[in-house]
């Protein structure tokens, strides 16, 4: 019980600080910030790994993080996955509210990049704006689930658990990064993503 009322309160904290954020993006307080460091991160990626990077945007879509998530909660063989799959869905409905009200143009087209002319479906929806990141709520989502399961198991050796905790931050970095890098999302959008996948994430672990 202990262990879900911080998990609650951490979840809370986090959505508190994603509201928090979202007026100052609203405020266009921000501008500067997203334009200049969106500038570096470009100059300092070189355009021979974009089709790296937009195999991991392509990745990133909420049809194939959606079913990775699915395939993770039927492992888990507990009723309680519905749930989660649910608080899934209120953070994305917290996404497209904040793309319909928050008026935060994204990226012009001078700054795009993405590689493939291939699009998953729900990629057509466009709510209006660019802030969140729907990519960066959903990988969030999904890395502090699998990063929890990870460590609460009694299967995996500690070094294991060190490997795999590894590689799932670092392929986090790297999907965060390319939102960024192939022009589709200022920072500000990813960090306002992130921070609303963490806040749910850390929700939806109550029920794991």
């Amino acid at each position: 019980m202990k262990e879900k009322i911080i998990l609650l309160i951490s979840s809370l904290i986090s959505i508190s600080f994603f509201w928090i954020f979202s007026i100052i993006v609203k405020k266009d307080i921000l501008t500067s910030f997203d334009f200049d460091l969106t500038v570096i991160i470009q100059d300092h990626i070189p355009k021979s790994i974009d089709a790296f990077l937009s195999t991991l945007s392509l990745i990133g879509s909420f049809e194939i993080l959606g079913l990775i998530l699915i395939a993770v909660l039927l492992l888990r063989k507990k009723p309680s996955g519905f749930l989660i799959l649910v608080i899934f869905m209120i953070a994305h409905l917290i996404e497209i509210l904040g793309k319909a009200f928050i008026t935060h143009p994204g990226p012009p087209f001078l700054f795009a990049r993405y590689s493939f002319s291939f699009v998953f479906p729900t990629s057509y929806v466009q709510p209006g704006f660019s802030y969140p990141s729907g990519h960066s709520l959903r990988i969030v989502f999904l890395a502090v689930i699998l990063l929890y399961i990870i460590i609460i198991s009694k299967k995996l050796s500690q070094n294991r658990k060190y490997f795999y905790n590894f590689c799932i931050v670092l392929f986090t970095f790297l999907m965060l990064l390319t939102r960024v890098s192939l022009g589709e999302h200022w920072t500000t959008d990813v960090i306002g993503g992130s921070l609303l996948g963490l806040g749910f994430g850390l929700l939806s672990l109550i029920f794991i």
